[in-house]
């Protein structure tokens, strides 16, 4: 006897999915989402790759993604497991900060009571971005790692929020056209090709930086680094988003940098 694939009616989803009837309606409307079956009484019910397919739908939104770009994702990588891995990645990343800011904080709560010492190092592990301070000295030297600590701690925090919002759009950007299959020599790729060199530029310690900006050998390389790291394909919806941000990086320092 064979049994029965386990099902769970809309009611459910949304009540352990954290969202709600209704929002499961619209993501059927736009195509992102169809229910498995639909019972005699009109109810919709989800099998087990709806959930999956739910699960991806929740994780890109969280990234900052619009739902039209979130189907032409989901379109272009329709094999959800390693797509899910690519976001797995990025999530461990983020897990292990957000335990350094936990635990930094229940020390200063602990500090404060106790009337102790306050250790100012340990109190904004977890804040900055100096978990790649080795890799970045290794890769182009502590003096670029050091001017750009400098520029980053010297911003006020109105700066530095703009700073995140403006390469997390840069990002979005280049995961939508990625999975729209837009050329990478396109007038389109090319422009977010233009714009990335530009925030690249404006990071002090960057090679080329107050000097014309980063020369195609540092641009490429990123490129390279972006598809064979995934904490950074993460960043552009995987391996093949990586893909694409580096040919487009590549043709733009063909056509314009030395």
């Amino acid at each position: 006897m064979v049994e029965a694939a386990a099902d769970w009616s809309i009611q459910d989803i949304a009540r352990i999915a954290g969202t709600t009837s209704r929002t499961l309606r619209h993501y059927d409307e736009l195509g992102l989402l169809a229910p498995s079956r639909i019972g005699a009484n009109g109810y919709r019910h989800y099998d087990r790759d709806a959930l999956v397919r739910l699960q991806r739908i929740l994780l890109l939104r969280d990234l900052g993604l619009g739902l039209p770009a979130i189907a032409r994702v989901l379109d272009d990588r329709q094999d959800a497991v390693p797509a899910l891995r690519d976001h797995l990645t990025w999530l461990r990343g983020e897990r292990e900060r957000l335990a350094r800011q936990i635990a930094s904080v229940e020390a200063t709560i602990h500090a404060v009571e106790e009337g102790e010492e306050i250790v100012a190092e340990e109190m904004f592990d977890g804040f900055d971005h100096t978990q790649y301070k080795e890799e970045v000295e290794q890769r182009w030297g502590k003096d670029a790692y050091a001017a750009s600590d400098r520029w980053w701690r010297g911003m006020t925090a109105e700066e530095r929020a703009g700073w995140q919002q403006r390469q997390k759009q840069l990002a979005a950007d280049w995961t939508a056209a990625a999975a729209r299959g837009v050329d990478p020599a396109s007038e389109e790729a090319q422009t977010l090709a233009q714009r990335h060199w530009e925030w690249l530029a404006d990071i002090p310690g960057t090679p080329g930086h107050g000097a014309g900006g980063p020369p195609a050998a540092y641009l490429t390389g990123l490129g390279d680094m972006y598809v064979v790291d995934p904490r950074f394909a993460a960043n552009y919806g995987g391996t093949e988003g990586a893909t694409f941000v580096r040919d487009a990086l590549r043709a733009y320092a063909a056509a314009h940098l030395v």
